[in-house]
């Protein structure tokens, strides 16, 4: 959908730079031939730096922007790609606020070209300005926690990990991992318990994880910029803590935080305990009942099932 696009823009004389610097690209996605790729979410930087794209800023005389759904991290895209070139592009389906966003760029004195349509998604492009400060993205601090827009969750802790860290026992073993572990409300939940001495974060978004710097300076915390559905745990755990994501992009995806069940499986001792939250209405307890000996509902509510798992069974391909 992207590449139409771009295809256009450039049969257009649009935007046809010899030299681009991508922001935020998505798996899936074709980008011009030597474009350079900046982006935090992990499962997208190693996608393509396996196709050869340089990952990291340098010479070019253009940046696209790949509008997300968060406003307050598109913004933070655009003041981030005015520093980088001189022409600057926004690209995003019309689902994704294109409108909303051109809108902004427009009342903060930018001038858009006309918008181009194609594969249900818009894009335009605009000579690079200094951006308002207001949109420059840092952690800012929220109930004694830093988080920062892009990040899930970025105006306090959800329901489900509430629930999820008041269901915890008072006696975790020594080793835990935190899979998908946001900006470190569960893990903090995870160091107040006395008995544990070791604690892997596991989380692909990098802004997330720097937010969870931040908030856990305890050095008993290791963090993990990585995919934690193919992470490989540097110890068997003896526990794994997780509030796992179920949706790619606006998708519900069961496979998703099915994925995080089996990391957590393949993550843990063979007396281990899996601590998760998930909504009720993802059927996850098939699964956990293949992988453990043991699953029970420990805690929840009308719209939350905290689940214990615990023993896992052999290690297998499941």
């Amino acid at each position: 959908m992207r590449a139409a696009r771009l295809d256009l823009a450039r049969a257009e004389g649009l935007f046809a730079p010899k030299a681009v610097v991508v922001l935020r690209p998505r798996i899936g996605d074709e980008l011009p031939e030597g474009a350079r790729v900046l982006t935090g979410f992990r499962p997208d930087h190693d996608y393509f730096a396996a196709r050869g794209h340089a990952m990291e800023p340098g010479p070019c005389n253009a940046a696209l922007v790949c509008l997300p759904r968060a406003r307050d991290l598109a913004l933070a895209m655009v003041a981030q790609a005015v520093t980088l070139a001189p022409l600057v592009a926004i690209d995003g389906q019309k689902t994704d606020g294109f409108d909303g966003i051109a809108k902004e760029l427009r009342a903060a004195g930018f001038q858009l070209s006309d918008a181009l349509s194609k594969a249900h998604g818009k894009l335009a492009t605009f000579a690079a300005a200094p951006a308002p400060a207001a949109w420059t993205a840092a952690p800012r601090e929220i109930g004694g926690f830093f988080t920062q827009a892009g990040v899930f969750s970025a105006d306090g802790p959800d329901e489900g990990s509430r629930l999820l860290a008041e269901a915890l026992p008072d006696d975790l073993p020594a080793k835990v991992g935190d899979l998908g572990a946001g900006w470190g409300y569960l893990s903090r939940a995870i160091l107040a318990r006395p008995g544990v001495k070791s604690l892997d974060l596991v989380e692909a978004e990098a802004l997330a994880l720097d937010c969870a710097r931040l908030n856990i300076q305890d050095p008993r915390a290791a963090f993990h910029w990585a995919d934690a559905t193919t992470f490989r745990a540097p110890r068997l755990w003896g526990a794994v803590v997780m509030n796992p994501p179920f949706h790619a992009g606006r998708t519900p995806d069961l496979a998703l935080g099915q994925n995080f069940i089996r990391a957590a499986h393949r993550g843990l001792a063979p007396d281990g305990t899996l601590y998760m939250v998930a909504n009720r209405h993802l059927a996850y307890e098939p699964l956990l009942k293949t992988l453990f000996h043991k699953v029970e509902e420990i805690g929840g509510n009308g719209g939350f099932r905290v689940s214990k798992a615990a023993f896992p069974q052999k290690r297998h391909s499941g």
